[in-house]
């Protein structure tokens, strides 16, 4: 009776994937919070994107040399010194974790997160049907605005106030094809979804659909750039930095801009650490008290957890889901890792280990207790929808999206 229940209410949701790889994904339940705490996750992350987007404008600045040493491609090092929107990131998530009444961030996933329909979208389902009230509410008014602000301003950059613009997406994947399609959606504006196998690249000439159109700006929200460096078309041209290359030259926008993938490297929270560590003053007394609240000791190499007994984790600069993750105890021995190993040609980070708040949940199979994590969005750097994933003590892409409410009265 509950597993028909669940079905029959996604069901109703229009182009949503509340099943994924053959398994229960949204569930239907809902943890319940209140105002009070809905604005503490508001404010840590106010704070925390403050802080991120403070320090593009100095890695921007950095000589080549320091980027390398970060992990950044050497292909995208031109394409991450441009400086196209106001905002350094439209859409971007952070990941957040309960911990001694406050909230720590573990990683921003800046250039292209996901999450976004669950939660700006299908929360509001989920809080009517358990007569609930959604603290997500006006989110998505706030999302289609910065979407729209953004293909306008992105539009200005490549001289054209009328610009063809193009959603696209893996279209064999469910949840990417239909992100993009909820995006271009909510913005609101003339505009195609095109499958990126269907877009056509001229080296130095432009991006071209598949009609021999040329496109002005290119919404990828689920393409990321690692990914993008490295591709090749079937006679081996190197057609993903031709596409970078284009968007230096300004003949094409991309959004999310390049300094979403300048801040998506998780080497940025080692910066960050260590000038929090010699009080530097490029930030100020109040955001180094917010680092030391809201973010976790993080480096490059793990010699300080090993001499202070302290348990770590080891993650790829770059790299989603979970995906190649490890975490290691006090004595540096491997405790957990992600199965999946798709990001080890990157260097890693180090980052203190704390533990993911355990809470329960319904499933189809029945009563289950998971860690939980707080996905909680910016827009243009400003706090937005928030959201539970609940699963493995590493979040990966099998786990639930638990949506959250507020008790009335």
């Amino acid at each position: 009776m509950f597993s028909e229940d669940r079905q029959q209410f996604y069901c109703k949701v229009d182009h949503f994937w509340h099943d994924l790889y053959g398994e229960e994904y949204a569930l239907f339940d809902i943890a319940y919070i209140d105002k009070k705490e809905a604005g503490v996750i508001h404010q840590a992350s106010d704070r925390i994107g403050r802080i991120f987007f403070k320090i593009a404008s100095l890695l921007r600045s950095v000589p080549d040399e320091t980027l390398l040493e970060m992990g950044y491609p050497k292909e995208a090092l031109a394409f991450l010194r441009l400086k196209v929107l106001q905002a350094e990131s439209v859409i971007s998530r952070l990941d957040l974790v309960k911990n001694s009444g406050t909230y720590k961030v573990i990683e921003l996933n800046s250039d292209t997160p996901t999450f976004i329909k669950e939660l700006f979208h299908v929360n509001g389902f989920v809080c009517e049907e358990f007569n609930a009230e959604d603290p997500n509410s006006g989110m998505a008014e706030k999302l289609s605005k910065a979407v729209r602000n953004s293909i306008f301003e992105s539009a200005i950059k490549v001289g054209t106030q009328e610009p063809y613009i193009v959603f696209t997406a893996h279209k064999d994947n469910e949840e990417d094809r239909n992100t993009a399609l909820y995006l271009q959606e909510i913005a609101g504006l003339p505009s195609r979804f095109i499958p990126l196998d269907q877009l056509q690249i001229e080296q130095g000439s432009g991006l071209y659909d598949n009609e021999g159109r040329r496109v002005d700006v290119l919404y990828r929200q689920t393409f990321p750039v690692e990914n993008l460096i490295s591709d090749e078309d079937q006679d081996g041209n190197q057609i993903g930095q031709w596409l970078l290359e284009l968007v230096e030259n300004g003949k094409l926008a991309v959004v999310n801009p390049p300094s979403a993938f300048l801040l998506q490297n998780k080497a940025v929270m080692a910066v960050i650490w260590g000038l929090h560590q010699e009080r530097n003053s490029f930030f100020t007394e109040i955001e180094h008290e917010w680092i030391a609240e809201h973010f976790l000791p993080t480096y490059l190499e793990p010699a300080h957890f090993l001499k202070n007994n302290l348990a770590f984790v080891k993650k790829p600069v770059f790299g989603r889901e979970g995906d190649t993750v490890q975490i290691f105890d006090e004595a540096g021995q491997l405790k957990s890792e992600d199965k999946e190993k798709s990001y080890t040609q990157y260097m890693s980070i180090y980052q203190e280990f704390i533990e993911l708040p355990v809470i329960p949940f319904k499933t189809e199979k029945g009563e289950r207790t998971g860690h939980q994590l707080v996905g909680s969005f910016l827009i243009s750097g400003r706090n937005a929808a928030i959201g539970f994933r609940v699963g493995d003590a590493i979040t990966n892409n099998l786990s639930y999206y638990l949506p959250i409410g507020i008790k009335k009265g």
